[in-house]
């Protein structure tokens, strides 16, 4: 079977020879560190990919992603979110009350971030319908008290789906007795489960139920928006503000949540920047054996030259050994890199399980997510190669140089 010279000789230097046994562990150093840099950065990129996707999908599915509101009551909200959805980037509308307070059952006590929606418009601008454990958004009915809470809440109060629960107001109201705080009680009537944080902040009652609490007349408060590219929220949010200008304020995820967005992409950036200097290192390393085996075969080039193998032979020679060991060790760190990326969170969660190490307590899902992207992949496996091709050309030029006469001479 043909094979270029160029080939055949690069591929016999890259096995081990009892001459050369030290610069072939060298060589196979390099590729291991190569393999080992190229799947590690596949597989942390591909976690940092699951937490922004998870971000993306449950924090801001929950938050309001754009709003405009009033000092006011806004009345005739439906009109107001009739214009509003005339914006090509506005995907659906809901009203809103908010208010803040203290939930209050068993002798516990805590602090809660109360939104008062209508059931058929939340459920098209948040996720909260498709995380639901127990009951459904749409038990909260005007008139009823009813009320649904996070699954975390639920369990440090001690509640089940039917108790009933004290909403404590950061009001007072006169009485004989004197002044006394506005509460009111509850129905529990649903929980949901969708993040640690947000279960243990939102909770969710009728709005017309909120407005009574707060003594408010019929409307809302505020119309929150779900949008289509919630990169776009601060100038959606505004152009709905201007629709009434001075009269509605505007308000988007990215002043209340982007901090949290800027240090996953920022962690994200830097985590894979410091693992592609192992890349980086595994490069050297090819540079380093090729280097100390241009050295070892400094003979072996001058004969071939002596034979009339011309310069552009010699570099070529050395520039497969490289490539070789450039293309095993991302190949092989491709594959692993890949199939970690797919297992990993399963994995981890196997293992948090049977040890009970309460892995993932200190962030806003108990669960190790991974997306991976294709488009990381190629990235990664480009530069490897280039990476690769690179570190041969100073070895390879420098064996090209090689004086026949003048090496011969001290063999």
């Amino acid at each position: 079977m043909f094979r270029p010279l160029a080939l055949f000789l690069g591929l016999r230097y890259t096995r081990a020879e009892r001459s050369n046994r030290f610069i072939s562990l060298i060589s196979l150093i390099s590729m291991v560190g190569l393999t080992l840099g190229v799947a590690v950065l596949i597989t942390v990129l591909s976690v940092m990919n699951g937490f922004d996707r998870e971000l993306k999908t449950r924090i801001l599915g929950m938050v309001p992603q754009a709003t405009v509101s009033s000092g006011e009551i806004i009345s005739d909200w439906k009109g107001l979110a009739d214009k509003i959805e005339k914006d090509p980037e506005v995907v659906a509308v809901a009203p809103f009350i908010e208010l803040q307070g203290m939930l209050t059952s068993n002798g516990q006590v805590a602090g809660i971030m109360v939104t008062g929606v209508e059931s058929e418009y939340e459920k098209n601008v948040s996720i909260i319908n498709e995380h639901m454990v127990e009951g459904s958004i749409d038990t909260l009915k005007d008139g009823d008290f009813s009320i649904v809470l996070g699954e975390s809440m639920v369990e440090a109060l001690g509640l089940q789906v039917g108790d009933k629960v004290t909403l404590v107001l950061p009001e007072a109201s006169p009485s004989p007795a004197g002044v006394i705080p506005r509460f009111k009680r509850f129905t529990l009537t649903g929980v949901f489960n969708i993040s640690r944080e947000v279960d243990n902040l939102v909770a969710f009652i009728p709005m017309g139920d909120a407005a009574t609490l707060l003594r408010l007349p019929p409307g809302a408060q505020g119309v929150r928006m779900k949008l289509d590219n919630i990169f776009l929220a601060p100038q959606v949010a505004q152009r709905a503000a201007n629709l009434e200008p001075g009269y509605l304020y505007p308000n988007d995820w990215t002043k209340t949540h982007g901090n949290l967005f800027g240090a996953i992409q920022m962690e994200k950036a830097m985590v894979g920047l410091l693992l592609f200097l192992i890349i980086i290192v595994a490069a050297f390393n090819i540079v380093s054996s090729l280097v100390m085996l241009v050295t070892d075969k400094k003979a072996d080039i001058a004969i071939l030259k002596t034979f009339g193998a011309s310069p552009k032979l010699i570099t070529q020679v050395f520039m497969v050994q490289g490539l070789v060991i450039g293309v095993i060790g991302t190949v092989a760190g491709t594959i692993l890199g890949v199939i970690l990326a797919l297992t990993v969170g399963d994995l981890l969660g196997w293992i948090n399980q049977v040890f009970n190490l309460h892995l993932f307590d200190a962030y806003f899902i108990n669960y190790l997510p991974t997306e991976l992207r294709w488009t990381d992949v190629l990235i990664i496996t480009t530069t490897s190669f280039l990476l690769s091709f690179l570190a041969t050309i100073y070895p390879a030029r420098r064996a090209a140089s090689i004086q026949p006469a003048q090496t011969l001479r001290y063999e």
